[in-house]
């Protein structure tokens, strides 16, 4: 591809485990880019001789990505296309590219997204919780306090939380999950795709003896996934002084439709609840 208006910046998801996961498409990219950022050219080395392929090569990894943005540039500038891919996945959820990305959409590069294999999206389809909110905080903190703390900022959330964890340090976030987030249900899928693919269910502290008792359950990436936290009840005092709210405007002859809105205004919530309430207390009275 040598045509300097259709130069673009494939961002190509390779396969995570499984090599009959990347897509033909992707599979046609890498062999017609003139180049391909990646993040280990070794890793990617390996799965260009699965596909015959033989195309120049660059790293763009966390350390160098940005002292390599002005030479991958040039080359688009140039009329060369360019594929980045990561060591597995989709580049850039919790690999590099982001910089890269960002710095070459401002000077109004062409980005194209070369769509795949992605461990949460994989993990979170066969996980069995909740998927209409999630919300992917990436690795937690490597350090025991940062850990926690990071947890316990999302103990309260009630999306489905996700996570990517490494084999040294499993046990240990399933230790402070345990301690922070107590009974609540984790899925963790092991090795997705890929001959030794697991999916293990429980409490934290289940699958931490799960693992004590046999350690080959602790071997491979993980993607940790844990149901979130119960609706949160009312409070009762915020209920006594919403119907007290309510209850002062409809007798000063305030329409149901603009109490509802005051009340969502002061007392946060959605309108449309706040007007049922009103318009309860309206026909009681």
């Amino acid at each position: 591809m040598s045509d300097a208006n259709s130069a673009s910046l494939y961002v190509v998801a390779t396969p995570i485990g499984n090599l009959e996961d990347l897509s033909p498409r992707a599979a046609r990219l890498l062999g017609e880019v003139a180049l391909i950022a990646a993040e280990d050219t070794r890793h990617t080395g390996r799965l260009l001789r699965h596909l015959g392929l033989s195309v120049p090569m660059l790293s763009l990894h966390e350390h160098n990505e940005a002292a390599r943005v002005e030479q991958l540039d040039a080359r688009l500038v140039a009329g060369e296309s360019i594929a980045l891919v990561s060591d597995a996945g989709t580049p850039l959820i919790s690999d590099p590219g982001f910089v890269l990305v960002r710095e070459l959409r401002a000077r109004g590069r062409r980005i194209v997204p070369v769509p795949g294999a992605c461990a949460l999206v994989a993990a979170l389809s066969a996980a069995g919780l909740p998927t209409d909110r999630f919300t992917f905080q990436g690795f937690l903190p490597a350090k025991g306090a940062g850990r926690r703390g990071r947890l316990e900022s999302l103990a309260a959330r009630e999306e489905t939380l996700v996570f990517y964890e490494s084999p040294h340090r499993i046990r240990d976030t399933l230790a402070d999950m345990a301690a922070v987030l107590g009974e609540r249900r984790l899925v963790l899928a092991r090795e997705l795709t890929k001959t030794f693919e697991t999916f293990l269910d429980g409490s934290a502290a289940e699958l931490l003896v799960r693992m004590e008792v046999d350690s080959d359950q602790s071997r491979g990436e993980f993607v940790v996934m844990v149901a979130g936290a119960a609706p949160r009840e009312e409070d009762e005092a915020a209920v006594v002084a919403g119907e007290a709210l309510l209850a002062a405007l409809l007798a000063e002859g305030v329409g149901v439709k603009q109490v509802a809105a005051v009340a969502a205004r002061v007392l946060g919530g959605a309108k449309k609840a706040w007007y049922a309430r009103a318009q309860a207390l309206k026909d009681a009275g």
